[in-house]
């Protein structure tokens, strides 16, 4: 890869973007990011993939503006893989987190919402400002962000193009962590390798049933995860983890507090 590097280790694999100065996000970039991820769907050992920057202060800055200007004059083929890199994050059988430190705006902010998870640092910030250019969100950015934080609060986002701060992206529901700024991604990485530490089949087995459970009715969401309940729960590896876990519970004294993995 030219654009991304990355680096496997405690059941993680770290996807890092380099496209200096402003990490702008291009086609090239995506099918690289795109292939890689199609290699890790089949890598065995792998539970989360984490993606990050290696330029300071970028997550990606936005979109390729030249590739815009090169749309705006007609259907260019190679756009197609917005789409299906973004539907590629959501598909792989990983979860996939966004490890956000610096700007993360219009088609940054629309590759993290593909992701499982946005996990922030203080320093991070976040818009869709596409309406400031004269057009919308292309990349997923209005049907993903409706469905995160609901349609009345990505509409404010998306209509204002204001700049949201990481606690105001927390508050809105678009991260779920923000993190210090100083040592923000070996802090994002203990915790995903504190996720990995659990089973990579219920990891892909939980992940599916958010993301697809998501996008059906209540009664086929359920059906979903009680088909995938069900398939787990009648693994040799879960029948292992559940018989250690009855040991645990019988050699314990009574009010004592049994946990499983440890906390992050």
């Amino acid at each position: 890869m030219t654009m991304w590097s990355r680096e496997d280790g405690d059941g993680v694999a770290v996807l890092t973007y380099r496209n200096p100065p402003r990490n702008f996000l291009t086609f090239a970039a995506l099918e690289e990011l795109d292939a890689e991820l199609a290699r890790l769907e089949n890598t065995p050992g792998i539970g989360v993939v984490v993606l990050t920057s290696g330029v300071p202060g970028y997550f990606v800055a936005h979109a390729d503006l030249d590739e815009l200007a090169e749309l705006s004059r007609g259907p260019v083929p190679r756009a197609k893989i917005w789409y299906t890199a973004m539907r590629r994050i959501e598909r792989i059988p990983q979860p996939v987190i966004a490890a956000i430190d610096g700007q993360a705006w219009g088609g940054g902010l629309e590759l993290s919402l593909a992701c499982t998870l946005r996990w922030a640092s203080s320093a991070a910030h976040f818009s869709l400002l596409e309406t400031a250019l004269g057009i919308i969100p292309g990349a997923g950015g209005t049907q993903r962000l409706a469905r995160l934080i609901g349609p009345g609060r990505a509409a404010d986002i998306v209509l204002s193009g204001d700049v949201l701060t990481a606690d105001q992206a927390r508050t809105s529901g678009i991260v779920e962590r923000v993190l210090p700024a100083p040592g923000f991604q070996p802090e994002a990485l203990r915790l995903a390798r504190h996720m990995a530490s659990r089973p990579a089949a219920a990891l892909a087995a939980a992940k599916r049933a958010l993301v697809e459970g998501s996008r059906l009715p209540l009664t086929e969401g359920l059906r979903l995860e009680a088909a995938l309940f069900a398939e787990r729960l009648a693994s040799s590896e879960s029948a292992t983890l559940q018989q250690e876990a009855r040991r645990r519970y019988a050699e314990a004294a009574d009010g004592d507090h049994i946990t499983f993995g440890g906390r992050p």
